[in-house]
């Protein structure tokens, strides 16, 4: 009866330690963490340790393995192994799991309102790792970057505006990670609106429009002469002044276009009041144009 529940206990034990290593695969064993070994029908083997600054665990017998780096699951092989090399026992079926994961540092670079390294203990949310910066600033770019500690796997991860999708993808942070929030691209709309600037792209696609950008900016004066607009874009051949159809955009007539960071649109004023200025000579208004972060 008590081999039963013995048994009962143990399945019970692997299927919460598989569903485990499942959720937490890329999340590695590390100096300091505290492990919980089992062995199968051979209880006086069970054992709670940490592991080592130099990444081993000691064994109650066996000796020292070296566990840093494996997954737990990867870690219960190793002893397996061990176990037969040594002669202890001829078919182990070891159970590892992390009881309690070393206080490590979490690194937060870029558009947060505090960055700096914060202390985890566990797995967290991506979102969760946010707040403890902060949050986003208001020049944040929404396509931020998760560098995981030890394989250096770069995980991209978008923060929606919409909360149910932010929480429904969200994913996890572990201990050792960094996470990057670049700063948004801007773009600019100078000329006869009625504010003229610089305009973060952060909505929900952290993509601008051109008749997006002209919204921000709170329409075209009526003085203004949208016909004779102009998109100003760099490239590594200097800017490139093309004419844009604004007025036909508005109009319906011409299908809306996506802008690129440091695009410059110029909408000039009616020719009583339009005077000549070319591309560089706009690119450095827009370099001294103020910043709307909306």
């Amino acid at each position: 009866m008590k081999r039963n529940k013995w048994i009962l206990s143990w399945l019970l034990l692997l299927c919460t330690g598989v569903a485990f290593a499942q959720s937490s695969e890329s999340l590695l064993i590390g100096p300091g963490d505290l492990l919980h070994v089992q062995v199968f029908d051979t209880p006086e083997l069970e054992q709670t340790g940490r592991v080592t600054d130099d990444g081993n665990l000691q064994l109650i017998m066996g000796g020292k393995v070296r566990v840093a780096g494996l997954t737990p699951s990867g870690a219960a092989r190793v002893i397996e192994e061990v176990l037969v090399h040594n002669h202890i026992l001829l078919k182990p079926h070891v159970l590892v799991t992390v009881a309690e994961y070393a206080t490590q540092k979490v690194s937060i670079l870029g558009q947060v309102k505090v960055p700096g390294t914060y202390v985890i203990e566990t797995p967290r949310s991506v979102l969760d790792v946010l707040s403890m910066a902060g949050g986003l600033t208001e020049l944040a770019d929404r396509k931020i970057l998760i560098e995981r500690k030890g394989t250096k796997e770069k995980i991209p991860y978008f923060v929606s505006n919409d909360a149910g999708v932010s929480l429904d993808t969200a994913v996890k942070v572990n201990p050792g990670d960094t996470v990057i929030v670049p700063k948004a691209g801007i773009a600019y709309v100078l000329g006869d609106v009625k504010m003229p600037g610089g305009y973060t792209m952060t909505n929900n696609e952290a993509q601008l429009t051109v008749l997006e950008l002209v919204a921000r900016a709170g329409g075209t004066n009526h003085t203004a002469v949208p016909s004779h607009a102009k998109l100003i874009r760099k490239t590594e051949a200097g800017y490139i002044e093309t004419p844009l159809p604004l007025s036909d955009m508005q109009k319906g007539k011409k299908p809306d276009m996506p802008l690129q960071a440091n695009d410059i649109i110029y909408v000039p004023f009616s020719y009583l009041r339009n005077f000549a200025l070319g591309a560089a000579g706009l690119a450095s208004a827009a370099a001294s144009a103020a910043v709307y972060r909306f």
